[in-house]
């Protein structure tokens, strides 16, 4: 579990699925995700369940701590092509423009370069992403090359541990 002063991050499990499908089916989210019917979101919940059990990490549905109202997912994702752990958020429409996506980045970056010492967190971000490129340099993640994922192109964004400036943020391991 991590918490900030506003959120909650708690590891995606299988029981999400319906929310998973209801986070990604507005036009406005998954623009640059992509939408799930609840058989591929099922399978990429499972997938991110076998990535805590093998990792010990993985991605984390953020709830607000004053309702327990899950309203996006921020976590890490190991992408074996790339030999990366990837940092990615992504937020319910309703809840942009709050200073979330940062908040809850900003304490998974904590965890990842102190719990779990990784030494580089990419951000992969797909072309026209304006907000969640403003997001990454606020943390201050910097572009690495320019790539392919999910079939389409995106800048990849890295920051190194020795880089990273961590907040006063409580962080532990799920």
């Amino acid at each position: 579990m991590i918490t900030t002063e506003r959120l909650r991050l708690r590891p995606l499990t299988e029981a999400d699925t319906d929310w998973w499908v209801r986070l990604h089916a507005d036009g406005a989210v998954n623009r640059f995700v992509g939408g799930y019917t609840r058989e591929q979101a099922a399978a990429r919940l499972h997938g991110i369940r076998l990535q805590w059990d093998q990792r010990g990490h993985g991605l984390c549905a953020v709830e607000l701590r004053s309702t327990g109202q899950a309203i996006g997912r921020c976590g890490l994702n190991w992408w074996e092509q790339f030999g990366e752990t990837e940092i990615g958020w992504t937020f319910a429409h309703a809840h942009w423009g709050r200073g979330y996506a940062q908040e809850a980045a900003r304490a998974v970056l904590t965890w990842g370069f102190g719990t779990l010492e990784l030494q580089q967190i990419t951000a992969m971000i797909h072309h026209g992403n304006t907000a969640s490129t403003a997001v990454a340099r606020r943390l201050g993640f910097t572009p690495l090359r320019e790539d392919t994922v999910l079939a389409r192109p995106c800048t990849v964004h890295a920051l190194t541990r020795d880089d990273f400036v961590s907040p006063a943020t409580r962080a532990t391991g799920a």
